[in-house]
């Protein structure tokens, strides 16, 4: 199991180093199926569920990690789904923070 869902994200300046080759393979390794890499830049997730209510409940519950974490991804609601995508704009691509945010949502859908 994972260990990145304990951590907590860390202020990123442009200095702060990227997430590229054998680090983003294994980081993209411990995060549940359904993420995508998405040109070597972005994190991707798309959930599904029976409705809207449970939709924006978890974009709610993201929204409120995100503020306390300090490490926000794009999100879009539409009925019975929710895009995740996470990015760290200060470095123009994927930081640790990305799969550090991304491994806590996973614990949100599937708590075990």
């Amino acid at each position: 199991m994972s260990t990145l869902a304990a951590e907590r994200c860390e202020a990123c300046t442009g200095s702060t180093p990227t997430v590229t080759g054998d680090e983003l393979e294994r980081l993209h390794g411990e995060l549940a199926e359904g993420w995508s890499v998405v040109g070597g830049t972005r994190l991707r997730r798309e959930l599904r569920f029976s409705d809207f209510n449970s939709a924006f409940g978890l974009a709610t519950r993201v929204a409120l990690l995100a503020e306390a974490e300090g490490h926000h991804p794009d999100m879009t609601v539409g009925w019975g789904r929710l895009e995740i995508e996470l990015t760290t704009h200060a470095v123009g691509g994927l930081s640790r923070n990305d799969f550090v945010i991304a491994a806590k949502v996973d614990r949100m859908v599937d708590p075990r």
